[in-house]
């Protein structure tokens, strides 16, 4: 299993605040199942370069390393990067990219968006330098029209859900929905910590099994694995 969205290294987002919570996440990942961890902290273009990002986070990374053992998930790099008018001409966004892939992650604004919003991502898809992933679809859901997933996944853009998505009583059948009719691709936990917002990949994964069976999960995680190739 994979773990698409994660802010599990230490001390570079909201995330992990130690290597030891960092270490943790990991463990109870690797009890749910999880073999490989995308770590995806946070990437603000206004607040910092790619550059000055790109070394925070190997810091982080080569801090952590040391604690990672044989058991633990493998930890593959990449970012969640904040979407803001414009960030198509940004130097050195291909630096973003999910390691060992063409995957950039991509957080949306917590708005209804525009056509120019909406344009822009659809170029950058078809620039051929990326396949767009778009973190957390199920926080934007209601704020869309409802066309607009089927627009955006016939551009070739994909959508990761988190695995909140499949635990809220009032979201569960539109999840479902949503993972039916092929516009979730990728689940994540978007862990943070052990308290407030634990990995819960696993009560996702149950419910999906029970109500779909296992075989849909096999397919989205088997097209996850040869996207990182």
């Amino acid at each position: 299993m994979i773990d698409w969205h994660s802010h599990i290294l230490p001390q570079i987002d909201d995330g992990s605040q130690s290597i030891s919570e960092s270490v943790a996440l990991l463990t109870e990942l690797k009890s749910q199942g999880v073999n490989t961890v995308v770590a995806t902290p946070h990437f603000y273009a206004n607040e910092e370069t790619v550059q000055t990002f790109l070394n925070r986070r190997q810091k982080a990374f080569d801090e952590l390393s040391p604690s990672l053992s044989d058991g633990l998930p493998k930890v593959l790099l990449g970012a969640e990067v904040c979407y803001y008018s414009g960030i198509s001409r940004l130097e050195n966004l291909e630096c973003l990219k999910i390691e060992n892939s063409n995957l950039l992650l991509l957080e949306m604004p917590f708005s209804r968006w525009t056509e120019y919003t909406i344009r822009e991502l659809l170029e950058l898809s078809a620039s051929g330098r990326f396949t767009i992933v778009l973190a957390h679809i199920d926080r934007y859901i209601s704020m869309q029209d409802r066309d607009i997933w089927d627009r955006l996944y016939e551009n070739g853009i994909l959508m990761q859900a988190n695995a909140s998505f499949f635990t809220k009583f009032f979201k569960k059948k539109k999840a479902l929905y949503f993972l039916q009719n092929n516009r979730i691709h990728f689940i994540g936990s978007d862990s943070h910590n052990m308290t407030t917002r634990p990995p819960k990949l696993n009560l996702a994964y149950d419910y999906v099994s029970q109500k779909l069976g296992s075989d849909i999960l096999t397919e989205i995680n088997g097209f996850g694995k040869a996207l990182l190739g």
